[in-house]
């Protein structure tokens, strides 16, 4: 259940964040359009730069699911055990700390602002446009939660994920050049 549970939240944010550039690069490709045609949209930079903080954020979380964000994997694992373990267990708990901060601090922001809205598109409310941001600490924690027992194994084990990964595209692009 936990591997399908992972598995969905991997699915769909990956769908939400390909959405969410396809929708950017159509409003931008109109917007340049317009723009040339000699008529500017009022609207595309205010929603432009929110779809470019969503995609941020959503893709923020499917980094943190997939171990993706920067790390120093040859620094920790150079660290002996058993304090290599108690390093990740303090990065993860910092990181989770700043993640459950960044909800609060979003439903904060959310609340002040409940009444307004845009300048551009009057219609959609700030709050929502805002949501991205104690939505996505929220995700970030459950996605951060959800890729750590794997995590946690191939630490324990010495194993680097960042090697991994560059060993997982070599042997890809070799079996591509193999059946080319």
């Amino acid at each position: 259940m936990f591997n399908s549970l992972r598995k969905f939240f991997e699915v769909a944010l990956e769908y939400f964040v390909v959405f969410l550039m396809v929708i950017l690069t159509a409003i931008v490709v109109v917007a340049v359009i317009y723009r040339l045609l000699g008529a500017s949209l009022a609207w595309y930079d205010e929603i432009a730069a929110i779809l470019l903080a969503w995609i941020t954020y959503y893709g923020s979380a499917l980094a943190a699911l997939r171990r993706r964000h920067i790390g120093f994997d040859t620094v920790l694992l150079a660290v002996p055990m058993p304090a290599r373990m108690w390093a990740v267990a303090l990065a993860e708990a910092t990181t989770a700390g700043f993640f459950i901060l960044l909800a609060w601090a979003g439903f904060t922001v959310m609340s002040i602002l409940g009444g307004m809205s845009l300048v551009s598109v009057t219609w959609v409310p700030v709050s929502f446009t805002q949501s991205v941001i104690p939505v996505g600490a929220i995700l970030f924690l459950i996605c951060q939660a959800l890729s750590l027992p794997d995590y946690w194994r191939k630490t324990a084990a010495g194993v680097s994920l960042e090697h991994a990964e560059i060993e997982e595209e070599v042997e890809t692009e070799m079996k591509k050049a193999g059946n080319a």
